[in-house]
C-alpha cells in the first residue's frame, strides 16, 4: 500500500500506460528484448513481428509506427524501473541525506538483473540525433524526472542549494550508469555513492 510519503516523494510526471491487447503485448515484448539487445535502429518491423509471432499488419495496427513502439518499449521499462524504486525507497526513513544515497544502492541492484546492457534511455538518446524525435524526447523526460526526485529529496533533507546539489548528483548517478554498461570498473554504483556522501557532507 503507498503512504502519504512516499506520494509526497515522487514528482508528479505522468506516466500511465495503456492497456494493450494480448497480440500487443506479444509485440511489445518482443520488441522490448529486440530494441535492448541490438539497438532501435538496427531492429526491423519483420524482426519484431516474426518474434512476436505476429503480422505486420497487427504490428502496425497496435502501434501505429516502430517509432510509437521504441517510445512504448522506453516507457514501460521506465514504469518497471519507477515502481521498483519507489518500493525500495520507501524502506528507507525520509527527511535525511540517506534517502539521497539509496538511489544509488537501489539503482546498482536493478543494474545486476535488468541493465547488463547499460541504461536504455540513454541508449535509445544516442541514437536519435533530433531532440524533438519522440524517442528523443522520451529518453529526456525520463532523465529530468530522475533530476527532478533528487531535487525533491535534497529540499526534504535540507540540503542547501537543492538545485545545483541535484545537477551534481544527477552527474554522478549517470556516470554510474554508463560505466555500469561499458564495464569500465566494478560497482561504479557503489563509488559514486562514495562520492555523492562527500558532496552532500560538504553541503
Amino acid at each position: 500500500m503507498m503512504t502519504e510519503d512516499r506520494r509526497e516523494v515522487m514528482p508528479r510526471d505522468t506516466n500511465e500506460l495503456p492497456k494493450y491487447t494480448k497480440g500487443a503485448e506479444r509485440v511489445l515484448r518482443a520488441a522490448s528484448e529486440l530494441f535492448y539487445r541490438e539497438g532501435i535502429h538496427a531492429v526491423g518491423v519483420d524482426t519484431i513481428a516474426a518474434a512476436a509471432g505476429v503480422t505486420k499488419k497487427t504490428l502496425y495496427d497496435q502501434f501505429g509506427s516502430k517509432e510509437a513502439l521504441a517510445v512504448a518499449y522506453l516507457r514501460r521499462r521506465d514504469a518497471r524501473w519507477r515502481e521498483y524504486l519507489e518500493n525500495e525507497l520507501a524502506q528507507v526513513p525520509a527527511g535525511g541525506t540517506e534517502r539521497i544515497l539509496a538511489i544509488f544502492d537501489i539503482s546498482g541492484r536493478w543494474a545486476i538483473d535488468n541493465s547488463d546492457k547499460g541504461c536504455c534511455a540513454i541508449n535509445a538518446r544516442a541514437e536519435t540525433d533530433d531532440p524533438e524525435n519522440p524517442i528523443a524526447a522520451e529518453a529526456i523526460r525520463q532523465k529530468k524526472w530522475l533530476r527532478d526526485l533528487l531535487e525533491q529529496l535534497c529540499r526534504e533533507a535540507s540540503v542547501a542549494d537543492p538545485a545545483q546539489t541535484a545537477d551534481s548528483l544527477m552527474l554522478l548517478y549517470e556516470g554510474g550508469l554508463v560505466t555500469m554498461g561499458m564495464g569500465t570498473f566494478p560497482q561504479p554504483f557503489a563509488v559514486g555513492r562514495d562520492a555523492a556522501a562527500r558532496l552532500l557532507a560538504a553541503s
